[in-house]
């Protein structure tokens, strides 16, 4: 096992279980003998599926075959859940939060699907849990997706990944190629690209003079995390328990969100930010706590390897710490002042710093990788993710996954995560709190959309051109 998913093995903690949680919500309903026929056929054409994790203290971690390997351990019938007065959406929130405190079974390989036949309307619900260990989320995406109707399995033979050390000492300890500096300066695939490039080293120097001034840059970058302040402190903020709890909303349309981030020349994602943002700030102020003047910071993962290589699992993407301006009130302001604080993060190194902090962590005992990566939980309130889906419905076992949503692990003291992802031209919003921190995260989520519908408002009033 690498040492970067070594690491996210041993953050697990009684509080923060290092699962990635994602529900689908499929019509018409399909059986537990077709899920499991799909899953045999489909997702255990990855080898890791069907590997459990072996801990040794001399050499870390290892991936070692289940010889007692049972599909129906890990593809398994959830009783149908009473509704008890309760809407579907309520009695799906609560079974998700319980899983998300109850912990995979470490003898077998570190992943379930649960299927609920029967919601009582016609669809069934599937819950899959997947250890942060086996992939990051990007990866993940390309996994689903696979076992989907024409889905695209793995290749057959895999070509030969770099090795790790080789890695970190081109992206990490060694940061100093051009072709580096500009795809982290770039997004999205670009970042991948480059990144990748580097690591193969085949990178040509720049001039001294280009290589001084990424070696500031970095510097300047090691020295800016380290001494960043801590978050404004807000009930939001503070040391998690084992409960956990769950929300989420589908209520926006993506071709809305297009529109008012062209009209007021910002990103898709600075406009979902900026929500976000508003979403947290008003939270709190009907809770009796002032957010003016206030700040968050939020974790946000960035990919660092090609889209077309995440069928190789493992963790390989870095971590920059987002601030969330939850104390403007003025949403026009508000947007405008996440858009700039996007553009800052622009030639940054500290995603690939990150991926390297993660490393070093893994060859580290775990109370000392405890000590190191509760770093990131003084520096930030909340784990944040944003990820583009299908623009289209996908099919599954002939029925069509209506619904997709998903829920990031929070490392360490940090005990709120928030997930965006664009699925069929809608944007799922979800949020998983610490229930003593954030007993209602539904109550943030019902201000998304309001706050969304202040900037469409405002859009809808600004000149038109023809």
């Amino acid at each position: 096992m690498s040492k970067v998913d070594t690491a996210w093995l041993r953050m697990d903690t009684d509080a923060n279980l290092m699962m990635i949680i994602g529900v689908w919500s499929i019509r018409p309903g399909i059986t537990l003998a077709a899920l499991r026929e799909r899953v045999a056929e489909r997702l255990l054409q990855y080898p890791r599926f069907r590997q459990k994790v072996v801990e040794d203290a001399l050499i870390g971690a290892e991936w070692v075959a289940d010889k007692d390997f049972d599909i129906a351990r890990h593809v398994v019938a959830e009783v149908p859940l009473p509704l008890r007065g309760q809407s579907r959406d309520e009695v799906l929130r609560e079974r998700v939060g319980e899983l998300c405190s109850e912990a995979l079974d470490p003898a077998h390989p570190l992943w379930q699907f649960q299927l609920i036949e029967d919601m009582g309307d016609g669809t069934s619900a599937l819950i899959a849990r997947i250890h942060h260990c086996i992939a990051d989320g990007i990866a993940l995406i390309a996994v689903m997706l696979s076992i989907t109707d024409g889905g695209k399995a793995p290749p057959k033979r895999a070509p030969k990944e770099p090795e790790e050390a080789d890695w970190l000492l081109d992206a990490f300890l060694r940061p100093m190629t051009n072709l580096t500096v500009k795809a982290i300066g770039m997004t999205g695939k670009g970042v991948a690209k480059g990144v990748d490039l580097a690591m193969r080293g085949d990178t040509p120097m720049d001039s001294s003079l280009e290589m001084a001034r990424m070696g500031y840059q970095a510097v300047s970058d090691v020295a800016a995390f380290a001494l960043m302040p801590d978050d404004s402190p807000t009930r939001l903020k503070g040391k998690p328990g084992v409960g956990k709890t769950v929300a989420w909303d589908d209520s926006l349309a993506l071709d809305e969100v297009k529109a008012v981030g062209k009209a007021l020349g910002a990103s898709i994602n600075d406009v979902l930010l900026a929500c976000a943002a508003g979403a947290i700030g008003k939270y709190l102020a009907d809770k009796g706590e002032d957010p003016a003047g206030k700040e968050i910071r939020a974790m946000v993962p960035v990919n660092l390897r090609p889209l077309e290589q995440a069928w190789q699992l493992g963790n390989r993407f870095g971590l920059v710490p987002l601030v969330l301006p939850i104390g403007i009130a003025n949403p026009i302001e508000r947007l405008f002042a996440v858009r700039a604080r996007m553009s800052e993060l622009k030639g940054s190194f500290q995603p690939v710093m990150a991926f390297g902090l993660l490393s070093v962590a893994g060859l580290l005992i775990k109370p000392v990788q405890h000590a190191m990566l509760n770093l990131f939980a003084k520096k930030a309130t909340a784990v944040m993710t944003n990820v583009p889906g299908p623009a289209q419905a996908l099919k599954f076992c002939g029925s069509t996954v209506e619904k997709v949503m998903f829920w990031v692990p929070q490392s360490g003291d940090i005990g709120m995560g928030v997930s965006i992802l664009t699925y069929a031209g809608r944007v799922q919003f979800g949020l998983i709190t610490d229930t003593g921190l954030c007993p209602d995260p539904e109550a943030i989520i019902a201000n998304f959309a309001p706050e969304f519908e202040k900037l469409l408002l405002l859009s809808l009033m600004m000149p038109w051109e023809n």
